[in-house]
């Protein structure tokens, strides 16, 4: 069984383009209100058509600074999650090997025990190893009976149980 481990958090590269777009739409709102008051002075009404223009190039410079927040608290928990999904695959990992020493698996029975963990049907762990599907069967038997359960579910909940055990002592 792979482990992918050493995943980096990425950018959303999009959200990254509507930052950048609400930063060159707040400038040109600033540059706008600059000009207006570098051509003349404004009336009373003018005024509040600028403050209103200052105010929502503030307001998009403050939702960026927000977002960009938002964004690195996002990637920073992904990345955990991520060290923490990798974490607990590893225990799986070692708990499935232990099981397969302790009930002193075949190299040909770990091979199909790992299919069955992983979810494969008869048919398509046959075709993996490039063996009949009664030889799938047989190697099945006798994987429920070193490990003392009568079929897939008992298997896994066998092996869960293992691991949630170790996590919780």
């Amino acid at each position: 069984m792979a482990l992918q481990l050493g995943k980096t958090a990425r950018w959303p590269y999009g959200l990254l383009v509507l930052i950048v777009a609400q930063i060159v739409c707040a400038i040109i709102f600033f540059g706008d209100v600059v000009g207006d008051f570098q051509e003349k002075a404004p009336s009373s009404a003018e005024k509040w058509g600028l403050l209103f223009q200052t105010t929502a190039a503030c307001i998009l410079f403050l939702t960026v600074v927000v977002e960009v927040g938002l964004i690195r608290s996002m990637l920073r928990r992904q990345s955990k999650l991520e060290e923490s999904i990798s974490i607990a695959a590893a225990a799986m990992h070692e708990a499935i090997d232990a099981h397969f020493e302790l009930w002193a698996l075949t190299p040909a029975e770990k091979e199909i025990a790992t299919y069955l963990i992983k979810g494969s049907s008869i048919s398509e762990m046959a075709a993996f190893r490039g063996s009949a599907e009664g030889t799938i069967k047989a190697h099945l038997n006798a994987i429920y009976k070193k490990s003392g359960v009568s079929g897939r579910g008992e298997l896994m909940s066998l092996i869960l149980d293992s691991v949630l055990n170790f996590e919780t002592q």
